[in-house]
């Protein structure tokens, strides 16, 4: 029994300076890196959410349009054809440091806005088409989530920007060379304002 308690004495400041040394990297940034990594990838999660959105309101908005301008057959088809390119196109937070997917992710939701603002812009040729209820109401439901998806994009953008200089700057830089040794730096988007505005249509009386 004296034996035991006597090991047990000597454990004791071993077990403190564990817990010591365990605050100690805590509070040198340690969990730093980890911490951006998850902020960076639960922006990118609302990022995707939101062009979801965009891309669920397609169907119903080329349908509805469709039944006033079939005429408008290359403006349609543009559209769907968009939609279906960024349906494809995919990204887990996980292949948010493979810059050549990230860079198709982000033509093909550009391409997709500038079929969208194509269609808008068609649209002000046809007076039946701008007053009706159901198309009036999937044009506020576009113009609202292109203004979320801004928002997703900005918040995203800071989060990688918080991440990816934590890795280059120290000591960020020991901790990702020691500890980290995985952790690449996530791409971002590039500054494109057309991609982070609503369209602009007025529908107002022509004359």
């Amino acid at each position: 029994m004296t034996v035991s308690l006597r090991s047990s004495g000597h454990r004791w400041p071993a077990l403190l300076l564990a817990l010591f040394l365990l605050t100690l990297l805590s509070g040198c940034g340690v969990n730093t890196i980890p911490t951006l990594e998850e902020q960076a990838k639960a922006a990118w999660s609302q990022v995707q959410n939101q062009y979801q959105r965009r891309a669920d309101l397609v169907p119903n908005l080329v349908e509805t349009v469709k039944g006033f301008a079939a005429q408008e057959r290359e403006v349609l088809t543009e559209v769907v054809e968009a939609r279906a390119r960024v349906g494809q196109t995919q990204i887990s937070p996980e292949m948010l440091t493979d810059p050549q997917a990230f860079e198709q992710f982000q033509q093909n939701q550009a391409a997709l806005s500038s079929a969208l603002s194509r269609l808008l812009v068609v649209v002000e040729r046809y007076p039946e088409l701008r007053s009706n209820q159901n198309f009036l109401t999937l044009q506020s439901q576009l113009e609202g989530t292109e203004n979320r998806i801004a928002v997703a994009r900005r918040d995203y953008i800071q989060a990688v920007q918080r991440y990816n200089t934590e890795l280059r700057t120290i000591p960020g830089r020991w901790w990702a060379a020691l500890v980290y040794t995985d952790a690449e730096p996530m791409q971002n988007f590039t500054a494109e304002a057309s991609a982070t505005q609503a369209p602009q249509v007025d529908f107002g009386d022509p004359s």
